[in-house]
């Protein structure tokens, strides 16, 4: 399985997510580049989460079917977007209820499009691309409420 290079402009691999892209700000999501993709790829997926929700694992943006792109544009929606925990089909930024918590932008490389549901979500979208990642990445950045 091929390691993808995931970067944004917006922020470094661990640093501070600007709030710009958070619940305090204009909550859009952020461009991401993506390199090292492989040549066979047909589709890509996002998943964003946060690990450190005080009830487990919390998604904020579960996206597939995103046609095979370097970047991601910010505040735009590249695919089928599936439903996160806070009951919406769409980004959600960063909203820690306390403390600093840390953020997941994790890319797929997939070798077809997925035929799932749009009322889908990370469980979902997880069970339906399996077997068929070809390579992935991610980067993480923190952020705490003012």
């Amino acid at each position: 399985m091929k390691t993808l290079k995931i970067s944004s402009n917006a922020f470094e691999q661990g640093g501070t997510i600007p709030s710009r892209y958070t619940c305090d700000g204009v909550n859009v999501n952020p461009s991401l580049q993506i390199m090292g993709i492989p040549e066979n790829a047909k589709s890509l997926a996002i998943i964003v989460d946060d690990p450190d929700a005080p009830i487990g694992t919390w998604v904020h943006w579960v996206v597939w079917n995103i046609p095979v792109t370097n970047l991601i544009i910010e505040h735009h929606v590249p695919g089928n977007e599936g439903f996160n925990d806070f009951g919406k089909r769409h980004y959600a930024g960063p909203c820690p209820p306390s403390g600093t918590h840390r953020y997941f932008f994790k890319v797929f490389v997939l070798d077809e499009e997925l035929e799932i549901s749009p009322s889908s979500a990370k469980y979902d979208l997880e069970k339906a691309m399996k077997t068929h990642v070809l390579g992935w990445g991610s980067l993480m950045g923190v952020y705490s409420r003012p």
